[in-house]
């Protein structure tokens, strides 16, 4: 049985929002393709505000949030928010501190946690996060 795969913002942001990409981030946006076509890419909420947010053009913004409809949110609990919080305390006590939007990433982490699914993200706030939380990064099959 394959897992879902939690797809963070900053992998949506290049395959919807972004016109030239670089080889790397080609790859990238192809691996969410093919996780869309073996229907285990995921969403949860804060990322569809997130990927949603900045956007001027009303007519960009409209097929976006009609692109993402295709992808129903993972529900989100009490125990989700508790778990974030706990996230958040425990890599503090590592001296880890995530970006401005670690709230978000926090939990993120605990709803792919919860679920047992790994994470896809170009964010390196992540990578931190993993070596004191039990989650796992995605890694691509193109990627080594």
């Amino acid at each position: 049985m394959k897992v879902n795969v939690l797809v963070d913002t900053s992998i949506w942001s290049l395959a919807f929002r972004r016109k030239k990409l670089n080889p790397n981030e080609k790859i990238l946006t192809g691996e969410l393709t093919n996780l869309i076509e073996e229907v285990r890419a995921v969403i949860i909420g804060p990322i569809r505000q997130e990927i949603l947010s900045g956007i001027s053009n009303i007519s960009q913004y409209a097929l976006l949030k009609k692109q993402l409809k295709a992808f129903a949110d993972v529900p989100i609990t009490t125990e989700d928010y508790e778990t974030a919080a706990e996230f958040h305390n425990i890599c503090r006590q590592n001296g880890v501190q995530g970006s401005q939007g670690s709230h978000i990433d926090y939990l993120i982490c605990a709803v792919a946690y919860r679920h047992g699914m790994s994470i896809f993200t170009t964010d390196r706030d992540f990578l931190m996060f993993s070596k004191h939380l039990e989650i796992e990064l995605y890694k691509p099959r193109t990627i080594n």
